[in-house]
């Protein structure tokens, strides 16, 4: 799962972590294991905006996947709009459920919400989440995105907690792994 690489979410936290994700994703396809993108949609008078006052990833501009992805989404299992942090809507539970999936490796912008979300509910439906830690990053910094792997390191085990080298060297013998 590569959760909202989006170039509203690129900045100067996150910038560094999208060869890594294109390498984890090129490396994910090119073994015919499945990745699914997701998006982020900001929707007007969301809790982002009204309890928090955030109102950015509204615009298609700030949507749009990182072009270091654009390579990839034609062979993507599923592209996923969503209007909250964990991957875990309507669409992308069952797309998870229907397709068999035990594991989930999770990769994406930001560490502490839409990554850490998607990884607790998967944890708590039953699903192994893997976060792979060097194809993560927080656009509020490192001091987010190593507060985010402490909590996962806590509630989901550290153990969960991968380099995109372990990911792809064991991604041959995972069986029902998905990225």
């Amino acid at each position: 799962m590569v959760i909202d690489v989006q170039q509203g979410f690129v900045n100067q936290h996150t910038r560094g972590i999208l060869p890594a994700v294109a390498r984890l994703v090129e490396g994910w396809q090119t073994a015919g294991a499945p990745v699914v993108l997701t998006r982020f949609h900001n929707e007007p008078g969301s809790p982002y905006e009204t309890i928090t006052g955030w109102t950015k990833l509204r615009t298609p501009e700030e949507q749009a996947l990182v072009d270091d992805l654009t390579p990839y989404i034609p062979d993507a299992a599923a592209v996923i709009d969503k209007p909250q942090a964990s991957i875990f809507t309507l669409n992308g539970a069952r797309l998870i459920r229907d397709a068999g999936w035990t594991d989930l490796v999770l990769c994406g912008i930001d560490t502490d919400a839409c990554v850490y979300d998607s990884a607790v509910e998967a944890y708590r439906t039953g699903y192994r989440p893997w976060i792979v830690t060097d194809a993560c990053a927080s656009t509020g910094g490192n001091r987010y995105h190593d507060a985010a792997l402490l909590l996962a390191a806590r509630n989901i085990g550290a153990a969960q907690l991968i380099t995109s080298e372990a990911a792809l060297s064991h991604l041959n013998g995972a069986q029902g792994a998905h990225a």
